[in-house]
């Protein structure tokens, strides 16, 4: 029987190379017709290759992590006579025996290899060299051979909950696995493992491989903390005023507009301020010695998701209004955990924006989002109690932690732009006002 190549394809905007970060398949392994191969990653974007034809995968063309060119060799698939070499009812097996995926193959001969007894996914016998305990007392249950199917955030996650996906049945199309399966499983092993546990010595040791965004958010970072003069400013903020207005016109305006969080006016006041000091809101290129200073303001939203940290764009924020601001906020925030973010929403900014929300702790120190020159940071808002014509009063208080980059911005430009922003956000009616 035939192999073929399957090729990494041009997933388009002149990508010329792709990293592959999920592998849905394995060696001898059985796929049918648009089956998912692999997930590849470029430029923040994943992509997932699917099989031309059904077959037996015999090749892959790297391990986790490798970079690949466009049209370099993904996979080899050895196709049939008729181009399938899987029928449904060998794909799909109600008393739960092997699927045609599950059975080895000889790489010699190119068949199944017989093995002695079928694959059986109920509870085995509890011999333990044929068992692995899913976490839930009392309960073996043994594994699948197969690479189970899902997506590289529900893979993340599992990764964090300690979970072999291979314990989760999928609802999906093809057996894959969605978030709401997950969830069950994680909830019902809560449920079992409930009550009194004595504490056991644990000296497992995960290693972990640094791929995909992973890897494209440390290589980022070391690169900027490589090259940039960080320096950070950190400044107390009282926002009382600015918590009750924000409360206020989340009772007055109820229909058709979106709550409003503290980060829309966070973007308010730097939109105001840069008006004032335009150097801040600033690209630099330093190979060319060039610094491009921007009349748009694009602000980065430093987004945590499933994966790792992502910045979308929130383009012109000085033609926002608070609610426009804060609709837009949120859809960049739901596009980049669900990893449906469009390339041209994860480029283009010209300062960023980070909060930790309820986890903001006192400070931080921001690292800058490289072209650009500066970031600020928002911290936990707490109620401290602050002296006030001869008394100590609760006000609502937060601190602005930002850091720049000090080849092009002096200290003293630093502390006078967030002093402004400090300014606007303790008399937040100026936000309002559009100039």
């Amino acid at each position: 029987m035939p192999v073929e190549l399957v090729k990494l394809p041009d997933v388009g905007e002149g990508v010329a190379e792709a990293e592959i970060v999920e592998w849905h398949v394995a060696v001898g392994e059985t796929v049918r017709e648009d089956q998912i191969l692999a997930a590849v990653m470029t430029d923040k974007a994943t992509v997932e290759i699917p099989s031309p034809r059904a077959g037996v995968v015999v090749e892959l063309g790297g391990e986790l992590g490798a970079r690949l060119a466009v049209g370099s060799p993904l996979a080899g698939i050895r196709f049939g006579a008729n181009g399938d070499v899987a029928s449904e009812k060998d794909v799909d097996r109600p008393d739960g025996r092997a699927l045609a995926s599950d059975v080895p193959v000889d790489p010699q001969a190119g068949s199944p290899v017989q093995t002695e007894q079928p694959y059986d996914r109920r509870p085995n016998d509890g011999h333990p060299a044929n068992a692995h305990r899913n976490g839930v007392a009392g309960v073996e249950v043994k594994l699948a051979p197969v690479r189970p199917i899902a997506s590289p955030a529900i893979r993340a996650r599992a990764r964090e909950a300690g979970i072999d996906l291979r314990l989760v049945s999928g609802s999906g199309a093809a057996g894959r696995i969605t978030h709401d399966d997950l969830a069950g499983y994680l909830q019902n092993r809560s449920n079992a493992s409930a009550g009194p546990r004595i504490a056991q010595r644990n000296d497992a040791v995960e290693q972990i491989k640094v791929v995909g965004l992973r890897r494209r958010i440390a290589e980022r970072m070391a690169e900027t903390t490589r090259r940039v003069a960080h320096f950070s400013y950190v400044e107390e903020v009282d926002v009382t005023s600015l918590d009750e207005l924000r409360k206020q016109l989340n009772t007055k305006f109820v229909e058709g507009r979106p709550k409003l969080t503290l980060l829309p006016f966070v973007v308010a006041a730097l939109v105001h301020a840069v008006r004032d000091f335009p150097q801040v809101n600033a690209t630099y290129d330093d190979d060319q010695e060039v610094v491009s200073r921007h009349g748009a303001v694009h602000a980065g939203i430093a987004t945590q998701t499933p994966s790792g940290l992502m910045v979308p764009v929130l383009f012109h924020a000085e033609a926002l209004d608070l609610w426009a601001c804060a609709a837009e906020i949120k859809r960049l925030a739901d596009a980049a955990r669900q990893g449906t973010a469009r390339r041209e929403e994860l480029n283009g900014s010209t300062i960023t924006v980070t909060s930790l929300g309820d986890l903001g702790g006192i400070a931080t120190t921001p690292v800058i989002n490289r072209p650009e020159l500066a970031i600020v940071g928002v911290n936990r808002m707490m109620i401290r109690p602050m002296w006030r014509d001869d008394q100590f009063v609760p006000r609502m208080m937060m601190n602005l932690s930002s850091s720049f980059d000090h080849r092009i911005i002096d200290g003293y430009e630093a502390a006078q732009f967030i002093r402004r922003m400090k300014e606007l956000l303790e008399a937040p009616a100026l936000l309002l006002v559009r100039n």
